[in-house]
C-alpha cells in the first residue's frame, strides 16, 4: 500500500463553484488596494499622509468584512464567530486576535491567547443552545471548618454533542490547539470524557505556489486506529486555515477507507476566505468554526494580513534537517503544559505506542 498520500492544489479548486469565484476576485481586487496603502504606511512620511491611507485602509476592510459577512450567511456551515455572536463579544475577539498576529507578542503571550482563542470557539459550537439541560458540578473545597465544605455548580448538558468526538490531529501546529479542545470537552463532560486521538503527518509542499500547491499525507508517520473513527464526531483544530487542503486530504483518505463519519467539524484561530470555502464545498457535513476570517492568500498561500507561522509561534522552530518527533514536541512543551493537559497526553501516548 502506498504510504504517502498526495492531493494536488487543482483538485481543490474544483469544489468551489462560480459564484465563490467571484468573490474571491472581489476579494483579491480590493486587497491590491490595500497593499498600495500597506507600501506608503510602511514607508514612513508626513503623518497626514499616513492617516489618509491608514483611513483607506480601515474603510477596504470594513468593505471586505461586510462581503465576508454576506458569503457566510449564504454557507450556514461558515461559523466565524465575530458575524456571527453578539456585539458584545466582538471586542474581545478582535482584541485576542490583535494580539496573536502582533510580531511583539513572544511565545508565552502566543499560548496564551490562543488558548483564550479555543475556549471561545469551543463556546460557540457546543454551548450556544440556551435549551439545553442543565448539569451541575458538586465541587469538594479546601474549606474544612466548621465542617468540609462542597460547591455547586450548573453547567450545560452537552454530554450528547461531545461524548462521540475523536480529536483528529493534523501535527504539528495543529497538536497544542488540539489538546485544548480536548480539554475543553472534558471540562464540560459530566463523565470527564477524555477524547480519543487520532494522529496524521500530513504537510504541505512549500517549495510549490499556491495554485500547484501540493498536501502530501504521510501514512507511515500517521498514528490512529480507523475503527476507532467510524460514525464518530471528528474534531479538527489547527490555527491556521489557509488552503484547507491538509484537512481535505485526510478527510478524503479516511472516506476512501470506508470511514463514515457522523460529523467533521473544524476549529480555527484565523481562516482565509478561500480555504474555508474549499472545504465546505468538498466535504459533506463538515462545519467550519473560525474565530476570525481573512480575505486572500498570497501567491505561496499564506493568509494575508494572517499571522506568520503560527506551529513555530506555538512549538517554536524546529531544524530542518532533524525535525522533532512527537515525543520530542511534547517535551518541550515543558512541565506547565504537561501537568495540564496531562489526560490529552496519556491519550496520545497510547495512540503513538498502540499503533506500533
Amino acid at each position: 500500500m502506498n504510504s504517502k498520500i498526495i492531493l494536488k492544489a487543482e483538485s481543490l479548486d474544483g469544489y468551489l463553484t462560480e459564484k465563490d469565484q467571484q468573490y474571491l476576485s472581489q476579494m483579491d481586487v480590493l486587497y491590491e488596494k490595500v497593499m498600495r496603502s500597506f507600501k506608503i504606511i510602511a514607508s514612513g512620511g508626513f503623518s497626514t499622509t499616513i492617516a489618509a491611507e491608514e483611513k483607506k485602509v480601515i474603510d477596504i476592510f470594513n468593505e471586505m468584512g461586510h462581503i465576508m459577512q454576506t458569503i457566510c450567511t449564504e454557507v450556514p456551515s461558515l461559523q466565524v464567530f465575530s458575524f456571527i455572536t453578539e456585539e458584545e463579544s466582538h471586542a474581545e475577539a478582535s482584541r485576542v486576535i490583535a494580539k496573536l498576529r502582533d510580531i511583539r507578542t513572544g511565545h508565552q503571550e502566543f499560548l496564551y491567547y490562543s488558548q483564550r482563542a479555543y475556549e471561545m470557539l469551543f463556546r460557540l459550537a457546543f454551548t450556544g443552545n440556551h435549551s439545553d439541560n442543565k448539569n451541575y458540578l458538586v465541587v469538594k473545597t479546601p474549606v474544612t471548618t466548621p465542617v468540609q465544605n462542597y460547591s455547586v455548580h450548573k453547567i450545560p448538558d452537552i454530554d450528547y454533542k461531545i461524548e462521540n468526538t475523536v480529536m483528529c490531529v493534523m501535527l504539528r501546529g495543529a497538536l497544542l490547539p488540539s489538546m485544548i479542545m480536548s480539554k475543553e470537552i472534558e471540562e464540560y463532560s459530566s463523565h470527564g470524557y477524555v477524547t480519543p486521538f487520532a494522529l496524521f503527518k500530513i504537510k504541505r509542499d512549500d517549495s510549490k505556489k499556491e495554485e500547484n500547491m501540493e498536501y502530501v499525507l504521510d501514512l507511515k508517520n500517521s498514528f490512529f486506529d480507523i475503527e476507532e473513527l467510524n460514525g464518530k464526531d471528528l474534531i479538527f483544530a489547527d490555527p491556521m486555515n489557509a488552503t484547507g487542503g491538509s484537512l481535505v486530504t485526510v478527510v478524503k483518505y479516511l472516506l476512501e477507507q470506508g470511514v463514515k463519519p457522523k460529523s467533521i467539524k473544524f476549529f480555527n484561530v484565523i481562516a482565509a476566505l478561500k480555504g474555508s470555502l474549499r472545504v465546505v464545498r468538498a466535504l459533506e457535513n463538515c462545519t467550519c468554526y473560525t474565530l476570525w476570517m481573512d480575505p486572500v492568500l498570497n501567491s505561496s498561500a499564506y493568509i494575508m494580513p494572517g499571522l506568520g507561522d503560527a506551529g513555530d509561534r506555538l512549538n517554536g522552530r524546529d531544524n530542518d534537517e532533524i525535525p522533532r518527533n512527537i515525543i520530542q514536541l511534547i517535551a518541550d512543551y515543558g512541565s506547565d503544559i504537561s501537568g495540564l493537559y496531562r489526560s490529552q497526553l496519556r491519550k496520545i501516548e497510547q495512540t503513538v505506542l498502540g499503533n506500533r
